[in-house]
């Protein structure tokens, strides 16, 4: 399954994004009310600055303290991006996140922001597909 086809099953299209001045505690905000795992920063909501997860935010809590939820968003995010396009694999997109151990991914093309995948949705994706192989060849087998 592509990438793009995970895009078209997810419920809400694009991507949130916020400014790399915001604090890491109006972040936090945010990734609490919404209930998600990252925020890409982004200066023009098109294109990504970098990514600020869960993880991101409890690593440094951990290292300094709650000093840090006054930081900018711009100290702690991750500034190199891994990406993918809209027409990669499923499997390709697993191999990298389990190579690089990070759940989300921004999807890109020319450059600009076409949506956020999780692992989730990747895995939900690869079983949705393997159940309809599944029925096709028990329906190959008993002769449908």
């Amino acid at each position: 399954m592509l990438v793009r086809k995970i895009l078209g099953t997810k419920e809400t299209a694009g991507v949130l994004t916020i400014p790399p001045s915001m604090t890491v505690g109006e972040a936090a905000a945010e990734l609490s009310s919404r209930k998600i795992g990252c925020l890409i920063v982004s200066t023009d909501g098109k294109t990504a600055a970098g990514i600020l997860s869960e993880r991101d935010i409890v690593r440094e809590l951990g290292r300094r303290g709650a000093g840090c939820l006054a930081d900018p968003v711009s100290d702690l995010m991750t500034k190199t991006l891994v990406t993918c396009g809209p027409d990669e694999s499923a499997d390709d997109v697993l191999g990298k996140m389990t190579q690089g151990r990070f759940r989300h991914m921004p999807v890109l093309e020319n450059g600009e922001m076409l949506g956020l995948i999780s692992i989730g949705d990747v895995v939900k994706a690869r079983l949705s597909e393997l159940s309809m192989e599944k029925d096709a060849l028990q329906g190959m087998i008993m002769g449908h």
